[in-house]
């Protein structure tokens, strides 16, 4: 019995020595634990920090090209309206005046014959003749009798496997 207490005894003097041996581990500990969770803050907020600078320039870009794309939407609905007030009609008609052209009269217009040219068109269509009609194929196969064909077909080559010689 004394041997257990001697034994209780030194277990509480070495834990005891061992405290008094490593002084400020604990508090080390502590500190290093503090400091490592400062560093991880910070390494998460800079990333955090480096993702919102990124989506902000991006949605900076984002805005700049959709205000160039309506520039460009503009420009080119006031391209469409030059284009068709040059295509109108009097203006066309100035442009062929100030190159010299003048409206042509009974007398300027000439007609060519050609041989073989009709005018009506409605004769020179071709039209398929009835004979040259071929008649529509016609499906009397059901169902049920594609498939016993399809079976029977299947049925052929697993005997022709299974009879490499017939």
């Amino acid at each position: 019995m004394n041997q257990t207490k001697n034994a209780k005894k030194g277990s509480r003097n070495w834990v005891q020595h061992a405290l008094r041996q490593s002084g400020w581990r604990p508090q080390r500990q502590v500190i290093a634990v503090g400091t490592l969770g400062i560093f991880v803050a910070l390494i998460m907020g800079a990333l955090y920090l480096s993702q919102v600078a990124l989506e902000a320039s991006r949605g900076l870009e984002m805005r700049e090209l959709i205000q160039q794309r309506d520039e460009l939407e503009r420009t080119n609905e006031e391209l469409r309206v030059e284009i068709a007030e040059l295509k109108s009609l009097p203006n066309l008609q100035a442009r062929a005046q100030a190159l010299g052209f003048t409206p042509a009269d009974r007398d300027d217009i000439e007609y060519l014959v050609v041989d073989g040219y009709t005018a009506n068109r409605e004769q020179t269509v071709a039209q398929p003749r009835p004979e040259d009609e071929a008649p529509p194929l016609e499906y009397t196969e059901t169902f049920g009798d594609w498939f016993r064909q399809q079976l029977a077909f299947l049925r052929e080559q697993f005997e022709g496997f299974s009879n490499p010689e017939g």
